[in-house]
């Protein structure tokens, strides 16, 4: 309770306001971007004809055709060593720049065209308030400097992009496209890059980077558990993930290492027969489907004839079947007598596992740890 007297919202009613929010709870597929909408949507969907013009496939935003002059205008930046900044700097490999990114990607693109393996990239999230843009996004070393002090050359504070801007979207597309674009042009045939994100704008980075490095270019999208558990103040899920989409410069010839067998994968191999081709494990010699498609007896050396189940069918011919037979290839349970499955060898099969598309915080980290270890190298640098 507080002395103030209530205040009270004399503003009369939006009668307008509420019959368009009735409409896009009735029609949410007219909503266009910043919550209008688009009457001739709600003609198609009311059953009347529009004239949309030629139509075609596609994804296009508000400001699209900007994003190709800023990606062909020169770079007017230059990259200057500091050697006194740096550690090791005549025998290092390594080399951090410092700068507006998109600046950077165009003074690379002289000396890395084509060259780059592996791209990694943790863009603004756009959440509302965790970057800022300028209305003209071309940008320039200054406008960096600038943005660092969120003032321009006059002062005047820059402004967050916040969900009510009615091109709240086509401003994040605007600054992504280009430095995707610049981006993929420094990869190799074989190279990959990796884009962190959340839920926000994954559908449409999905859709951009379709565009850019092509829908066949896709590689996978890696869900990430970054922490133990969702927060507490969530409204509907406790989310707990993030997104890490991955693309491809040529999927043809784009290859993921495998990582190494666990020993809990090898300890299901074992060797019950002695064979001397070492450790296996049985797989099942059936599939589903007609019995008229593989049916036909198989015969064990113990003279036990076997045919496939009702409703299913042998993975192989009648030919096959004794090839294997005859490789001592089908086992048939230690005593002669069980259902024959087939030997797959620990020696034949892939010596790794793929990436899985699930990364779990305590196998590759949190975003917990990478906080804890980057404060603790900060401390042990001024230490």
């Amino acid at each position: 309770m507080t002395d103030q007297p209530e205040k009270l919202d004399l503003r009369s009613q939006d009668i307008a306001e509420d019959k368009r929010l009735e409409l896009t709870q009735l029609f949410p597929e007219v909503r266009t971007e910043g919550g209008q909408i688009d009457f001739d949507r709600l003609k198609q969907v009311l059953g009347e004809a529009v004239d949309v013009g030629k139509e075609r496939y596609g994804m296009t935003w508000p400001g699209k055709a900007d994003c190709f002059k800023t990606i062909q205008a020169p770079s007017l930046g230059t990259l200057r060593p500091c050697p006194e900044e740096s550690v090791n700097f005549d025998a290092s490999e390594n080399m951090i720049i410092e700068g507006d990114n998109l600046e950077v990607l165009k003074l690379l693109q002289k000396s890395y065209l084509g060259k780059v393996k592996m791209i990694y990239i943790d863009p603004p999230y756009n959440t509302g308030n965790d970057f800022i843009y300028p209305d003209n996004y071309t940008e320039s070393l200054q406008t960096y400097l600038e943005y660092t002090g969120q003032v321009d050359a006059q002062g005047k504070k820059f402004g967050t992009n916040t969900d009510t801007d009615g091109r709240f979207h086509s401003k994040w597309l605007n600054m992504m496209y280009p430095r995707l674009y610049l981006a993929r042009n420094l990869l190799r045939e074989d190279g990959v890059i990796f884009i962190s994100i959340d839920d926000n704008e994954l559908d449409n980075l999905r859709k951009l980077c379709n565009e850019i490095f092509g829908e066949e270019s896709f590689v996978a999208c890696i869900t990430w558990q970054k922490m133990y558990s969702g927060k507490a103040d969530a409204t509907h899920f406790g989310r707990f993930h993030e997104n890490i989409l991955c693309f491809a410069k040529n999927i043809a010839v784009a290859q993921v290492n495998l990582l190494p067998r666990t020993e809990e994968m090898n300890a299901r191999y074992s060797n019950p027969d002695g064979d001397p081709r070492g450790t296996w494990l049985s797989n099942d010699l059936t599939a589903a489907g007609e019995r008229s498609a593989g049916h036909f007896e198989v015969k064990s050396p113990m003279g036990i004839t076997f045919d496939s189940p009702q409703g299913k069918h042998w993975l192989y011919s009648r030919e096959t079947m004794n090839q294997l037979l005859t490789e001592n290839r089908i086992w048939f349970g230690k005593h002669g007598t069980a259902f024959p499955r087939l030997k797959r060898f620990l020696s034949e099969v892939q010596q790794g596992r793929r990436v899985s598309t699930v990364w779990i915080y305590d196998e590759v980290g949190s975003t917990d740890e990478g906080t804890k270890e980057v404060n603790y190298n900060r401390l042990k640098a001024v230490a």
